[in-house]
């Protein structure tokens, strides 16, 4: 591994525009990092890395600061999410020493960046949309928590209730806000109702539904003629007429079935439950800075700024923001999968990274899906971890052995640093695969008189033993500055019949400009 630059300048993936203009064509083979004389290229860095490496290791330092510098000297905009206190500054040195300094967004408490998802993925009414943002991340949290997937029961019921939630809002006042869900929530009916519950926000709500219908079914009653009306004397032929040619009024229909029915019927310990797991995460979201930032005004960027060569930088490490900050974090993460999967590559075919260190905290169960699909939408993953438990535990703990496989093999450059975690090892070791070894046998006898064999026999091994992943350069002064790793590929990468290579890379690596 050397400090020399790919040959960006020479067949530049900026070549198409000025850094300015909007680009529609890049290279991807354009080489970024050269493995003994095989190149690594955007091809290869749209397929996906994972990065595994105890603490110390040099996973972040090493590997990792190489392919952010990469990635940014290449022009690639991007999505980065923060566990630590200490990434922004290493993101801003990134952007320094790559000159995209101008194109660092970085979104936090007091900073000039708002982005109001309710408005974004509520445009044209859609209620799917903001359904699907919401109940992903509540589920992701939840799962975090119990280290188990939610019981199919529980997921589908907490569907219904938002989706009806939020049809009730639109209906009555032309809009979603967090704080009118979340008042909502806090007065739905029951079996019991008390006369502070019957003057709460849902019936409110509902009522100013039910007026905007009803003046809606007016306006149509009037436009029928009088032969189309005498067909419509029966209440269920009318009701059917209505809500065919209306869908406020059939979503209406639907919005009263529910509450006044299927919901309203429910236990009180089972409504519980599901009115907890909505509007506790309704508060989380509704307390500061997280609603400042993503709540509520006017959006000053938007996923799409990613195309143009933004770096879109949450700074809302989970280690000082904890599970709200996961939260809207994850929650931004999926907007901005969804938004970049939607894209037009003919239009605009700009790579762009999605980058998670300790990324076992970002994780969705819409990930291995999503990530199936990133390489037509040139979107390069790059996750960093410490080791594999760490992923089963965020992704359902002791049943997550498939789900964790499935998630991992869309992954297709892993590189692993030293480690102490027997289990990541282990998954190293027999991902590289195993060889023949000659075994040399010596055999000896005094029996009489001495006589000597030696025979010469071929064996079966790992190629890559499990106990030499611990002993890896970690860099340091100790080691010059070079972090060692095996790096595993998916593909011809290397120019040679392996699949793998010792690499070493450079911590005080700056591209050159």
């Amino acid at each position: 591994m050397t400090k020399t630059d790919p040959l960006h300048h020479k067949t530049g993936i900026r070549s198409m525009s000025d850094r300015n203009g909007l680009q529609t064509t890049f290279n991807l083979d354009l080489p970024l990092i050269d493995f003994a004389g095989s190149a690594w290229t955007v091809r290869n860095a749209v397929e996906g890395v994972q990065i595994f490496g105890g603490i110390g290791s040099g996973k972040t330092s090493g590997s990792g600061r190489m392919l952010a510098l990469k990635y940014l000297s290449a022009g690639f905009g991007g999505l980065v999410l923060t566990a630590k206190p200490d990434e922004k500054d290493l993101w801003q040195d990134y952007c320094a020493a790559a000159g995209r300094r101008e194109d660092l967004m970085i979104v936090e408490p007091g900073g000039e960046h708002t982005f109001n998802f309710l408005t974004y993925e509520g445009q044209g009414g859609n209620t799917e949309n903001i359904v699907q943002v919401l109940k992903t991340v509540i589920q992701a949290s939840e799962e975090k928590a119990s280290g188990a997937k939610q019981d199919p029961f529980w997921e589908t019921a907490l569907d219904m209730l938002i989706f009806h939630i939020i049809d009730l809002c639109q209906l009555a006042y032309g809009e979603v806000t967090l704080q009118t869900l979340y008042d909502i929530v806090q007065t739905l009916p029951g079996q019991t109702e008390g006369a502070a519950v019957q003057e709460g926000a849902f019936h409110k709500a509902y009522a100013a539904a039910l007026n905007r219908v009803d003046g809606q079914v007016t306006a149509w009653e009037a436009a029928q003629s009088t032969d189309r009306l005498a067909q419509l004397q029966s209440q269920f032929a009318y009701d059917a007429a209505v809500c065919q040619d209306m869908p406020d009024a059939r979503l209406l229909k639907f919005v009263d079935q529910f509450f006044h029915e299927t919901y309203g019927n429910l236990s009180e310990k089972t409504r519980s439950i599901i009115d907890f797991s909505f509007s506790g995460f309704l508060f989380r979201l509704l307390r500061e800075p997280v609603f400042s930032l993503f709540c509520q005004g006017i959006s000053t960027f938007t996923p799409e700024d990613c195309l143009d060569g933004k770096i879109i930088l949450l700074n809302l490490p989970v280690k000082i923001y904890h599970k709200v900050g996961r939260d809207c974090q994850i929650m931004f993460k999926y907007i901005w999968q969804r938004a970049m999967e939607k894209r037009r590559i003919a239009e605009n075919g700009r790579p762009v990274f999605l980058w998670g260190d300790e990324a076992q905290n970002f994780l969705h169960e819409y990930d291995a899906e999503y990530q199936a699909t990133a390489r037509s939408s040139r979107i390069a993953t790059v996750y960093i971890s410490q080791n594999l438990p760490n992923y089963h535990a965020n992704m359902g703990g002791a049943k997550s052995d498939f789900r964790v496989k499935s998630f991992l093999g869309t992954l297709s450059t892993k590189v692993f640093h030293a480690n102490a975690d027997k289990d990541t090892n282990d998954y190293a070791s027999a991902l590289i695969g195993e060889g023949f070894f000659e075994e040399t046998s010596r055999q000896t006898s005094v029996s009489g008189e001495f006589s000597s064999s030696k025979t010469k026999s071929l064996k079966i091994d790992r190629i890559i033993r499990p106990e030499e992943f611990p002993r890896l350069k970690t860099g340091g002064t100790k080691n010059k500055g070079r972090v060692a790793a095996y790096v595993h590929f998916q593909g011809n990468v290397l120019n040679t019949d392996e699949s793998f290579i010792k690499a070493h890379f450079d911590q005080n690596y700056t591209p050159t400009m």
